[in-house]
């Protein structure tokens, strides 16, 4: 029996049985890494792959010796040669890496409040977050231009509260924040490809619409939206209404769909009422009839919100397509030819591969939604996410399983079609339970086939123990030749869910600050009111019986303020300092005692933060980021009086 037909035997109703209801009782998670013992053991039904496992997961086993191949290692003063571009999940920020040595470079705060730096108490970063610093980051992606990355931004979701943010290449810090309206669970989020254009978000949750109290335990008013945000200016253009719990995004390279794929077709609330169809669907967003829509103003107004929102509640109509594929779709991915989109169902040993040339045809009504569809490998058990390798072969994360499976995508359409073809080139078991998975430039027409990071959620007995809060495992497998071969381990702090990884000759990164972000047309206005040079004065102004504002200027080894006199007890104080030193990597910042008051302010850089003053006594304030020899003496005195 071939592999292909041994995977057949593993329907979706059999998977349901022996895996998902052990996966809602609590068992799943028990049952499956102990599952992972052996090195060449494949699940019932999956295939028996043609490749070597990679670990044994057994005690923390070191992985079996596995042929030259790309080198991971990266000498002491050289450099990496990809970027690695991950989120941070309930921490609110990204983490960049290098590739392949996987060197935690830098952390980027973003929806959370960071004391190094002072993100979320700046005063900037206090406006731009609305006043929370709670943020659940899931995904991270780049700018495009022509369908590989152009280096400007990245942009990452915040599931938690409903908000997508930007990042500035340039400088490596978040310069732009928005709210989804009418949205819960602001989960997949993909820009355009074809260039900086529409950055789309996806509502996981389903909630009433308006969600104004007025509906409350009625599911059959409960709906999701799709949401268009432009790059560029940051601001919501449209949203589209929709039945079901979208998940992933993705957006094809010639700027004409968007997709998004949906759970729940059912509409259930409760896990038991999610789970009794057999097929959910891969929405199709056909970006044109949306914007013709938006144009004519046939839109609804939801609530308050002033965004335009096409209705595309009805089974069928010109907005929105839906293709059936299998159960609980849960990643979508384009193929580096933007010829196909390949659904991973996670309740399901299947994947779905959909051809894009075809979707034009069904929105005319030439075929049906289905005939979309060209091929349904079996990959194996909870099938997430898939990356590319550029040479016609997909790796799909396969969570219950925890291996990734590498297969050939037009053997597996040729299989579909009624041809005896193997399809399964090989599996590489990870450890444990990996979730996303990402190649170097796989999401991009230039992808390589070098690197793939496996990020597992579990890492049981793979690093010394830390107590009950495990970390995480980022693995980095070569995916060069033939055979995968993992090469590294990696734990992270939980709970980075997903990562793109970026040739390094795509990101220009500057050294001292170049003074263009949005916050500097902030610190220009207060200093135009005040008749300051930011670059050159220092000053004490008493603005209100209360409010003090202090522009204040740093050159290594020293504040051009070395006192702060005339504060008392209550005032609202406002510092703005900007550091001189053009000298690259040469920080500094201002921390005061006791007051809970710290930032950062780089090379060229101004940065801001406001308080109020505590009770009369001195208070040091100091440079806190090593600058000079005499970075100890680089310090003043603050002085409270008595109201």
């Amino acid at each position: 029996m071939s592999k292909n037909e041994e995977a057949k035997n593993a329907g979706r109703r059999n998977f349901l049985r022996t895996s998902g209801v052990l996966g809602a009782s609590g068992v799943l998670g028990a049952t499956a890494l102990a599952g992972c013992g052996s090195q060449n053991q494949d699940p019932p039904g999956t295939g028996s792959g043609t490749g070597t496992g990679t670990g044994s997961g057994t005690g923390g086993t070191p992985p079996e010796t596995a042929p030259a191949g790309l080198n991971p290692h990266v000498e002491p003063g050289q450099l990496d040669e990809y970027y690695g571009f991950w989120s941070g999940g309930q921490s609110g920020e990204i983490r960049i890496l290098g590739v392949p040595s996987m060197r935690e470079l830098k952390r980027i705060p973003v929806f959370n409040r960071e004391s190094a730096t002072g993100h979320g108490a700046t005063d900037w970063t206090k406006q731009v977050m609305g006043g929370m610093h709670v943020g659940d980051t899931h995904h991270v992606h780049l700018s495009y231009n022509d369908g590989t990355y152009d280096g400007r931004y990245i942009y990452v979701n915040d599931k938690a509260n409903a908000r997508l943010a930007r990042v500035r290449c340039d400088v490596m810090e978040m310069d732009a924040m928005v709210e989804i309206p009418n949205s819960q669970g602001t989960h997949g989020i993909f820009p355009q490809r074809h260039r900086t254009g529409l950055v789309f978000c996806n509502s996981e949750f389903q909630i009433p619409t308006p969600n104004d109290g007025s509906v409350l335990d009625d599911p059959t008013q409960y709906y999701g939206l799709h949401t268009a945000v432009d790059g560029e200016t940051m601001e919501v253009r449209w949203q589209v209404k929709v039945p079901g719990n979208m998940d992933l995004a993705a957006t094809d390279y010639q700027g004409n769909y968007s997709f998004a794929t949906c759970y729940n077709s059912e509409r259930g609330v409760h896990l038991e009422e999610m789970m009794s169809a057999e097929r959910d669907w891969l929405y199709v967003f056909n970006l044109a009839e949306i914007q013709r829509a938006v144009d004519a103003g046939q839109t609804i107004r939801i609530g308050s919100s002033p965004v335009p929102v096409v209705d595309a509640t009805a089974d069928t109509n010109p907005f929105v397509m839906r293709i059936p594929v299998a159960k609980s779709p849960h990643g979508v991915n384009i193929d580096p030819t933007g010829h196909y989109a390949v659904v991973a169902g996670k309740l399901s040993p299947t994947g779905t591969v959909v051809d894009i040339t075809k979707i034009a045809d069904a929105f005319a009504g030439r075929i049906e939604p289905r005939e979309c569809v060209v091929a349904e490998p079996e990959l194996g058990l909870g099938p997430l996410h898939t990356a590319f390798d550029g040479r016609g072969n997909a790796y799909t994360s396969i969570f219950i399983d925890s291996n990734i499976t590498k297969w050939n995508i037009e053997n597996a359409i040729r299989a579909h079609a009624g041809e005896q073809v193997e399809y399964i080139v090989n599996r590489c078991d990870v450890q444990y339970q990996v979730g996303h998975t990402n190649a170097s430039m796989s999401e991009t027409r230039e992808a390589d086939g070098r690197w793939l990071i496996a990020l597992c959620k579990f890492s049981k007995d793979r690093f010394l123990n830390v107590g009950p809060h495990k970390p995480e495992n980022d693995q980095l497998i070569d995916i060069s030749g033939e055979t995968m071969r993992l090469v590294h381990d990696g734990p992270t702090f939980s709970e980075p869910h997903d990562c793109v990884v970026v040739r390094a000759d795509l990101i220009h990164p500057t050294s001292i600050q170049n003074r263009e972000a949005a916050r500097f047309r902030l610190y220009e206005q207060w200093a135009q009111e005040d008749g300051i040079n930011l670059l050159e004065d220092s000053r004490i102004i008493r603005k209100g019986p209360q409010d003090v504002r202090i522009y204040m200027t740093s050159r290594a080894p020293n504040f051009a303020l070395t006192e702060i006199p005339g504060i008392k007890t209550g005032d609202r104080v406002q510092i703005i300092c900007t550091n001189q030193d053009d000298v690259e990597d040469l920080s500094h910042g201002f921390c005061l005692s006791r007051h809970d008051v710290c930032m950062v302010v780089n090379p060229r850089d101004t940065n801001s933060i406001t308080f109020t003053a505590g009770a009369p006594g001195v208070y040091w304030y100091y440079c806190p980021w090593f600058c000079h020899a005499l970075h100890l003496e680089m310090r003043g005195r603050f002085f409270v009086e008595p109201r």
